[in-house]
């Protein structure tokens, strides 16, 4: 509102500066009227600078320069029309709402401030010099001004209307790349910590569980704490056991490029199948490549299924001629309506408090983590609840993934001997 405000008021200083000038020349227009006209001006800007400062709708930003366009053609018909050289800052308005509004409102104003000009034309009183003959251009010349502002209205209104297009779509993407390189940065770091965490704990989780062991065979007449070492060395155990699957991530895989669909769901699904809820896997027969990645990053969103589910978790998966979809439902809580916009956020509690399996010491990066390993493979994720219960569902382009297990090998190395 106060942007229109200001250009107004640069508006009516240099129309009556115009008007000012001109009469003092000893020229003979309508100077009242004319006067009048830019005093109407002036008190719409006086009153919109007594109200709260707030953003205009399109609304009500098509009736202000359609207003200006009124104005603007009402002091052209008054002081010559077509002869009037200030007559090209009728094209003001109509470029302002090129820049601000959509294409049907900009369209419209234009339409309309075409209607005026014409009108201020047909109808303009022409302006006497001072001896009192009449500045009356050629007829030919008039219809040529005439149409050089029409061609004007559409000409500059759809030129700035494309550049603010333009400008708006590369901000967008140059705001979608820097928290791409943000999140691609959040997980290098991550990579960083794992791997100095994974280097780290293989010793202390060695010494947890000899000491437990000992535990074990030294208080066997305490049965009480037999149950509570037993869980404690299986934890180290697991522990233990991830470290190794970290360690030998991307080795196993390197003559292994490609599985069946089912597969791989299988190996993601591997390390929870015994955790409690019970794992359904639904897959059709396809073959694809087998990216660590990607199944690290399922392995990720089955977990957190596996965490928050009751009794059951299902994972479908289907393919078309186009894409390929997997879906990892549970029968939980589901996540916190207000947080599933953010889901996939860095140290974000995705879930309802006090919803998690006993021992969940979650730290919200799991989520993260596989959002961000699956769609740098091309996947499309969406969360959402399906009452009741989770749901995740992950599409990626079908020929991003397929492999034809058909193609011909290539040729065998010859050995010189």
């Amino acid at each position: 509102m106060r942007t229109l405000a200001l250009l107004r008021w640069f508006a009516i200083a240099g129309q009556l500066t115009a008007v000012i000038t001109a009469s003092s020349m000893g020229m003979e227009f309508p100077v009242f009227p004319a006067l009048l006209l830019i005093a109407v001006a002036g008190g719409m800007n006086l009153w919109l600078f007594l109200q709260a400062p707030a953003r205009n709708s399109p609304d009500s930003v098509v009736f202000q320069l359609l207003f200006d366009v009124a104005q603007i053609s009402a002091l052209l018909g008054l002081t010559g029309g077509m002869a009037n050289p200030f007559a090209l800052l009728v094209l003001a308005p109509v470029t302002i709402a090129a820049t601000a509004l959509n294409a049907r409102h900009t369209f419209a104003l234009g339409i309309a401030t075409v209607a005026l000009i014409t009108l201020s034309a047909l109808l303009a009183i022409p302006v006497l010099y001072p001896d009192g003959s009449a500045i009356e251009p050629d007829p030919l010349l008039n219809i040529g001004h005439w149409l050089a502002l029409v061609i004007g209205v559409f000409f500059f209104s759809g030129y700035a209307h494309r550049v603010t297009v333009e400008l708006s779509a590369t901000s967008n993407a140059l705001f979608a790349t820097q928290m791409a390189l943000a999140r691609e940065q959040r997980l290098q770091h991550l990579g960083g910590v794992v791997a100095a965490a994974a280097h780290e704990m293989g010793t202390p989780l060695a010494t947890i569980k000899l000491i437990t062991s000992e535990l074990i065979d030294e208080l066997d007449d305490r049965p009480e704490l037999a149950e509570d070492l037993a869980s404690l060395r299986d934890s180290a155990d697991r522990c233990a056991h991830i470290l190794r699957s970290m360690g030998r991530a991307g080795k196993d895989d390197l003559l292994l490029h490609s599985a069946p669909l089912v597969t791989i769901l299988e190996d993601a699904a591997g390390p929870h199948a015994d955790r409690g809820p019970v794992l359904d896997i639904h897959a059709t027969d396809i073959n694809i490549r087998r990216d660590p990645a990607i199944i690290h990053a399922l392995r990720n969103l089955i977990q957190n299924a596996v965490d928050f589910a009751n009794k059951h978790v299902v994972i479908e998966a289907t393919h078309d001629d186009h894409a390929l979809s997997v879906r990892i439902r549970d029968d939980g809580p589901g996540y916190s309506p207000g947080l599933l916009a953010r889901i996939g956020d860095p140290f974000l509690t995705s879930r309802r408090a006090g919803a998690q399996r006993e021992g969940y010491e979650g730290m919200g990066l799991g989520l993260f983590i596989a959002k961000t390993l699956l769609e740098r493979s091309g996947a499309h994720l969406n969360f959402s609840n399906g009452g009741p219960g989770a749901v995740v569902d992950v599409e990626w382009p079908l020929d991003r993934l397929r492999v034809d297990d058909r193609a011909a090998l290539g040729e065998n190395p010859h050995q010189q001997s």
